[in-house]
């Protein structure tokens, strides 16, 4: 369970976001050969053999290859030499790095690349499309979110029939309403206050290929409205200020932001800023009606292993800004009726102590976790005695297997409220499916836990069944199991679905992360692999039916898994994959690198630059057989640049012995989080599903 930071007079909003079911289809369509292609006319330098499917399954004879399709794009070699340790290593595709984004032979390469993606696939358009229309047509595209109440007025974004992005909104709350409860519901009908659209995303998005608001900010008199604006996907904003009521701007943008913007009173701001390796580092005040270079700078953290954070108390009376590396987190606290007296601290900081602060009447509440309290303590301590500080007990919550919920929750009476289940079109009903957790044993005899899920009705469990295993395990992220309408489209077509929870995630508290980090990273690849082999060994799938997905920190387990194991797959798709792991972390130029050697550690020591070595998808792919792959990318990624998984499927092409097909789409006007569209997204969700289609040739009929 999601916990929404919306505390109001008392009444909490929260989520609930249950098992997602990510999964694959049937058919009998293999990978197509096309008649053409915009790849280079270069022929493969390896010599291919077709490779039959083993027996067993209801397959057609026809064979999945790509002797008989157009070469794929061949990269040139440029010779490039990096020495460290008296170690040397060559990488010929590093000329595909262009900071600038504007190299013309590396765009023409990304394109060929593209090019040839779309002619493998060309085949089954038609399919991908009655495929992406069935997802598209379980959503009720003109739909409301849940009314949140903020001053006088209920906010709220609305989505359109046919239009990709949302508008939002408010409307007055009636008289009988002033009094908040948690029963209360927003009046639409006739009688209604009327609908005041605020901003429409749909016409701001008219004069872009990429378009999405980071932050959308009303202030405390509801009066004007502050919104952060990237329209390259690179993650870099602008803010505009705007009347809430006219759509009139107030004063000249803010450029060069990060999304964290707050309101400080209602003639202020806080924003963030990055330094030249988008670190954010300084913390800002910026006074209505002044020119942005007059602003003044509250806070530069100069360590460049932390990075700022910004956030508003629940209360809405106080500022946190944060400044955290991996370990260590520390606060400063702003009061809003005082914005002139600038930050002050709140939790000082101390390497290893990890804090983050609320607020709540006369009380700031602090979650610490330490070496001694791993999976955090949490205390309180009054406004006005900071080093005062009382023990509190924390409350967790989890959910699985239905849409994404929306309560409000009275925590004097302690009585919640449903206010929304996202709709789900076309008769979902969640008792057709069955959750189970199971443990798989590592290597070293940890038990990993694994959540399942599948359509009772559909699935043998026999071994035949296709299985998708999905994982992440890094930043002591919990990849907690959630809800996808689309995905349901393959669920119901007999697949199964797995996430597999291994170390270096969160989901087993902080000794799961430590042990999944550092020098012990590549327990997060045998674990996957160990879940991968009790999948099998279980009758859950085969070797045969087995497909695995990962992205960013994910691609890097997906890539790494693939050079260790590449047996044991049908299919991958690494998404955003971060592939070139020793080579990005060596430069501290690049964006992100000197704030993640508390993750992956520092290669400029030379324990770790072996180790790291070891693992890079990049630096270990080998002369082997490969199963089916797809990787994707976007030009404007910040997190992942773009040349990451270029150089790495520039390379595999160059090494792989097999004849299996290996593709890579590069979204050019995207970023980290692929396209900004709703619908777009949904047929890149088609596009993925119908590539592991046809990478598993099956003859299931595909039915619409």
């Amino acid at each position: 369970m999601v916990v929404e930071n919306l505390l109001r007079l008392g009444i909490a909003r929260f989520l609930c976001i249950p098992l997602s079911v990510t999964v694959v289809l049937s058919s009998s369509l293999p990978f197509q050969t096309p008649l053409t292609s915009s790849a280079a006319a270069s022929l493969s330098h390896h010599h291919h053999q077709r490779r039959r499917l083993s027996s067993g399954y209801s397959m057609n004879s026809q064979q999945l290859s790509q002797s008989q399709s157009p070469p794929p794009p061949v990269a040139k070699k440029v010779e490039h030499k990096m020495e460290m340790f008296g170690d040397v290593r060559i990488d010929n595709y590093y000329w595909l790095r262009d900071d600038s984004r504007t190299n013309p032979e590396v765009l023409s390469y990304l394109k060929e690349e593209n090019g040839y993606t779309d002619s493998i696939m060309s085949g089954t358009k038609k399919l991908e499309e009655q495929l992406f229309a069935e997802i598209r047509g379980r959503i009720k595209e003109d739909d409301v979110s849940a009314p949140l109440r903020k001053g006088p007025y209920y906010y709220y974004d609305k989505t359109l029939e046919g239009k990709e992005y949302v508008q939002h909104c408010r409307r007055l709350i009636p008289e009988n309403q002033k009094v908040p409860s948690v029963y209360d519901t927003m009046p639409t009908g006739p009688e209604a206050p009327q609908e005041h659209v605020i901003l429409d995303e749909n016409i701001k998005a008219q004069q872009h290929g990429y378009y999405s608001i980071g932050a959308f900010k009303v202030s405390p008199n509801s009066k004007l409205v502050a919104y952060a604006e990237d329209t390259k996907g690179n993650e870099i904003y602008t803010v505009y200020v705007i009347d809430a009521e006219t759509q009139a701007p107030i004063g000249e943008p803010l450029v060069g932001l990060t999304p964290y913007l707050q309101w400080a009173g209602d003639n202020a701001l806080v924003y963030i800023t990055m330094d030249e390796i988008l670190r954010p580092d300084k913390a800002w005040l910026h006074v209505l009606g002044e020119d942005q270079s007059k602003d003044t700078c509250l806070y530069v953290e100069k360590d460049d292993m932390f990075s700022l954070d910004l956030y508003a108390s629940e209360s809405k009376k106080y500022l946190f800004v944060a400044s955290e590396s991996k370990n260590t987190k520390f606060n400063f606290y702003l009061d809003v009726s005082k914005p002139e007296e600038g930050l002050k601290v709140l939790t000082p900081r101390v390497d290893g102590i990890d804090t983050t602060v609320s607020h709540r009447g006369d009380h700031f509440f602090i979650k610490r976790r330490s070496g001694q309290f791993f999976n955090s303590e949490v205390v309180a301590c009054p406004v006005d005695n900071t080093s005062s500080t009382t023990v509190l007990l924390p409350h967790r919550e989890s959910s699985l297997k239905t849409p994404r919920s929306v309560y409000d929750y009275d925590m004097k009476a302690g009585i919640s409220v449903l206010k929304k289940i996202d709709p789900v079109l076309g008769g979902f009903d969640s008792t057709h499916y069955v959750t189970e957790r199971r443990w798989a044993p590592a290597s070293d005899g940890t038990l990993i836990p694994i959540s399942i899920v599948y359509r009772k009705d559909l699935v043998k469990l026999d071994g035949s069944d296709p299985l998708l295993l999905y994982g992440y395990g890094s930043y002591e992220y919990c990849l907690d199991p959630s809800f996808s309408s689309s995905r349901l489209s393959l669920l119901d077509r007999g697949f199964i679905y797995v996430i597999a929870h291994i170390r270096g995630g969160g989901e087993m508290g902080r000794p799961w992360y430590e042990n999944g980090k550092f020098l012990k990273k590549k327990n997060t690849f045998t674990d996957f692999i160990a879940c991968a082999e009790y999948l099998i060994e279980n009758k859950f799938c085969s070797k045969e039916r087995l497909c695995i997905e990962g992205r960013s920190a994910g691609g890097l387990l997906i890539g790494a898994v693939l050079n260790m194991r590449p047996d044991l797959f049908k299919a991958a798709v690494a998404g955003v994959p971060f592939v070139d792991v020793l080579t990005t972390m060596l430069d501290p130029t690049i964006p992100l690198t000197t704030s993640e050697w508390e993750e992956w550690g520092d290669p400029r020591k030379e324990e770790f630059y072996f180790y790291m070595k070891s693992y890079s998808p990049v630096d270990d792919v080998k002369a082997q057989n490969y199963p089916h792959i797809l990787v994707t990318a976007g030009l404007n990624d910040p997190r992942v640049m773009y040349s990451e998984p270029s150089k790495f499927v520039a390379k595999m092409r160059d090494m792989k012995t097999d004849d299996n097909i290996l593709l890579f789409k590069c979204e050019l006007g995207a970023g980290h989080f692929s396209k900004s569209g709703r619908f777009e997204k949904l047929q890149e969700d088609a596009f993925t599903y119908i590539f592991i289609l046809k990478a598993l040739n099956m003859t299931n009929e595909l039915k619409f």
